[in-house]
């Protein structure tokens, strides 16, 4: 949860780091970079917030699986140069994926 509603508001809404608009300005759209950004972390939030409250986890969960892969793909597909870990990117994708699923199926135990 905090993952996402620090990278959505901090990273993306707040600008602190341009390397996210760089990105989404080469794979979506340069004109409207700025604006999709803030739209995606705006998106972020409310995805922090629904973790947050509980509801229909076995869908929040293989939507955060679904985005993360998708989005981790396409970064290092078309702006793996921009990216904090080029290549390795998507290890610790594969490594937030692993942690969202494993502590889904851990709750479903108690």
């Amino acid at each position: 949860m905090v993952v996402w509603f620090v990278n959505g508001l901090v990273c993306k809404v707040l600008g602190a780091v341009p390397r996210h608009e760089a990105i989404v300005a080469r794979i979506l759209d340069h004109d409207y970079a700025h604006h999709l950004m803030i739209m995606i972390g705006l998106s972020e939030m409310v995805m922090a917030a629904w973790v947050w409250s509980g509801k229909w986890k076995k869908l929040n969960v293989w939507t955060q699986i679904t985005l993360v892969a998708v989005m981790n793909t396409l970064e290092s597909l078309i702006a793996q140069d921009l990216l904090l870990w080029s290549r390795w990117n998507l290890v610790w994708a594969g490594v937030f994926i692993s942690i969202v699923y494993f502590n889904h199926r851990v709750s479903k135990r108690i």
